[in-house]
C-alpha cells in the first residue's frame, strides 16, 4: 500500500514539473524569444534556407495570444532591421495556418518610397547603408513599379527581401500592420558554421 502511494506521489511530482516547464516554455516563447527556421531563399545571403534564428519578441511589445492587446514596446521598429511579421494576405487564413515572413524593414509610416535604378529612395533621398548597398532592387509588383513612388500609410510598414529577384514582399502585397510585427531577428544559432548576429 505504501509502495503504491509512493509511486503515485512520484508520478504526480513528474506531472507537475512537466506542466510547469511547459507553461514556462510557452510564456517565454510568447513574450520574449521565439525560434524560427528559414524556409526560403528570399533573404539570401543574409539568411539561407535551413538557418535557425532567434527572434526577440519583447522589443516591439509582444502580442497577447488570441487578443488584439500588446504589451508596452521598448522601442519602435527601425529602418533596415530584419523582422518577423504576418503579411496582410496571411491574415485571411485561420490563426493556426498563418505563415510568418522574415524581411528587411524599408518604409516607415508616412515615408515616400521609390525603387529607382536598383536603389531605394526615401522621401526623395537615396538610402545608403552597407546592409543593402550591394542589392540591386527589381521593379516588380503593384507597389514596386518603375517610376512609381508609394506612400506608406500610418500604422503600416513596407518590407523587402534581400534576394530581390526571389522574394514575395511588399512590392507585391503592400504593407504590414504594426500589430502584425512579431519580433526582431537577432542571430542565427544553427548550423554552427552560420552562427552570427543578423545585420
Amino acid at each position: 500500500m505504501k509502495e503504491k502511494i509512493k509511486q503515485k506521489s512520484v508520478l504526480r511530482e513528474w506531472g507537475e514539473a512537466f506542466i510547469v516547464a511547459l507553461a514556462l516554455a510557452v510564456f517565454v516563447r510568447t513574450f520574449f524569444f521565439q525560434i524560427y527556421q528559414i524556409p526560403t531563399s528570399s533573404m539570401v545571403p543574409t539568411l539561407i534556407p535551413g538557418d535557425k534564428i532567434f527572434a526577440n519578441r519583447i522589443t516591439y511589445g509582444p502580442k497577447v495570444p488570441f487578443t488584439q492587446l500588446r504589451l508596452p514596446a521598448f522601442k519602435n521598429p527601425r529602418r533596415l532591421d530584419v523582422m518577423v511579421f504576418v503579411p496582410p494576405d496571411e491574415k485571411t487564413r485561420p490563426w493556426l495556418g498563418r505563415k510568418q515572413f522574415i524581411k528587411r524593414l524599408i518604409g516607415l509610416p508616412g515615408d515616400r518610397v521609390l525603387i529607382k535604378d536598383g536603389s531605394i529612395y526615401i522621401n526623395g533621398e537615396k538610402l545608403v547603408d552597407s546592409r543593402i548597398d550591394w542589392i540591386k532592387y527589381s521593379n516588380v509588383g503593384e507597389y514596386g513599379q518603375k517610376n512609381k513612388e508609394i506612400t506608406v500609410p500610418e500604422g503600416k510598414y513596407f518590407f523587402l527581401g534581400d534576394n530581390t529577384d526571389n522574394s514575395q514582399d511588399g512590392r507585391f502585397w503592400g504593407y504590414a500592420d504594426r500589430g502584425d510585427i512579431m519580433g526582431k531577428a537577432i542571430f542565427v544559432w544553427w548550423p554552427p558554421k552560420r552562427i552570427a548576429v543578423i545585420k
